[in-house]
């Protein structure tokens, strides 16, 4: 028991320090695909096509909407993805998870994510 208590005593400081550290530099443990290939794409270039940038403006969408809500929040659809081309997967995501209204169609290559389709669903 008293074993017990001394490494409670080291084990607990311990983990609120490691996760003091961690949190001021913004690091996150994101193991899910979905939420791994979502910060990923935050971290590329924005590469939007002709097509793209044409339904944007139709639904009158701009690109912050983009990033920080449709990717952000959406659900990502590996079974319409193909998520192991190469060089650059594809992926579909729809948003908001529950009924969703938009579909965006990417693909994220090395150094950026190219955006190729919008669709409205409703």
């Amino acid at each position: 028991m008293r074993k017990l208590k001394f490494y409670f005593l080291g084990f607990i400081p311990g983990l609120l320090l490691v996760l003091f550290i961690l949190n001021k530099k913004g690091a996150s443990c994101s193991y899910f695909p979905s939420a791994r290939v979502k910060a990923e794409t935050l971290t590329k270039e924005f590469i939007l096509s002709d097509n793209f940038k044409q339904e944007l403006a139709a639904q009158k969408i701009d690109e912050n909407f983009l990033k920080y809500s449709i990717i952000t929040n959406g659900e990502i659809d590996f079974d319409r993805s193909n998520a192991q081309e190469k060089p650059c997967p594809h992926y579909l995501i729809s948003y908001p998870k529950n009924q969703p209204k938009y579909e965006v169609e990417f693909n994220k290559c090395q150094e950026s994510a190219t955006f190729t389709s919008l669709k409205t669903l409703r």
